[in-house]
């Protein structure tokens, strides 16, 4: 994963920075006062870790990237940034005053070791996470152009009841569930930003940016999935398409743990 992630992180910020919505969201939910100490998990470029400091946080960032830590570097001298595994982070306990995650937790082994490994860091205060769920990936509109590499990304992320099982089984208490809806304006070009935008997946330089189709999509579907969505933006058939794959769920969601 980390190579993949080195791969990834020679150009991820050509495309990826941090929406100010999903941050204010995010510093909302920790509910902590100004300069509390919060610790990034998986925290890639840090797009997000430095959003949360210029909102007043004191920020750690840590990831298993050594690109992706490099690249964070360059963005704040004051927030410490780490390479490291979340199986084994390089933390005393109780250092923290509250923790998030970004578009991450698929990504891990399984869930159980890093989230005792976060609840042990954590003083008392919240774990934000922020994800998607294999109910809500299920009715992204990507699936008609790019039907494997979206069915094996979807199986790969936990399910909701997997999260709020595994956090409360390491201590944690769960507050609750926000969904996130995308909206025209997304500034962070992650997997489902172009809802509204569909011309923006036929950009190769935004693809690459997106751990589904650099890391799961074989090159025939994406050739074949793109040909398809160019002649249906081409025609205009792709609203009928945006319309079929409405749905009531939300497109990601904000997972409020607690240590208490």
């Amino acid at each position: 994963m980390a190579a993949l992630y080195d791969e990834i992180g020679l150009g991820y910020d050509t495309t990826r920075k941090a929406d100010p919505e999903i941050a204010r969201r995010l510093r909302h939910h920790l509910q902590v006062s100004d300069r509390s100490d919060i610790l990034d998990i998986a925290c890639g470029t840090g797009n997000y870790t430095v959003a949360l400091e210029k909102l007043g946080l004191n920020m750690t960032g840590i990831d298993v990237s050594k690109e992706m830590i490099s690249k964070a570097k360059e963005k704040s001298k004051t927030i410490e940034w780490e390479v490291g595994n979340v199986k084994d982070l390089p933390y005393e306990s109780n250092t923290y005053k509250g923790g998030t995650c970004t578009l991450a937790i698929h990504h891990f082994d399984d869930l159980l070791v890093p989230f005792q490994e976060v609840y042990r860091v954590i003083d008392k205060g919240r774990f934000v996470i922020f994800t998607s769920s294999p109910e809500q990936m299920n009715n992204y509109w990507l699936k008609e152009y790019f039907p494997k590499a979206i069915e094996m990304s979807a199986n790969q992320m936990p399910n909701l009841t997997e999260v709020s099982d595994t956090l409360k089984t390491v201590g944690f208490n769960i507050v609750g569930f926000e969904t996130f809806l995308i909206q025209p304006n997304l500034e962070d070009f992650f997997l489902y930003s172009g809802k509204y935008e569909p011309k923006m997946y036929l950009d190769e330089k935004v693809r690459s940016g997106i751990s589904t189709f650099a890391k799961l999509a074989s090159q025939e579907e994406m050739e074949e999935g793109c040909n398809k969505l160019k002649k249906d933006i081409d025609t205009q058939n792709v609203e009928s398409v945006l319309r079929k794959y409405s749905s009531y769920l939300g497109d990601y969601v904000f997972v409020i743990a607690e240590k208490t």
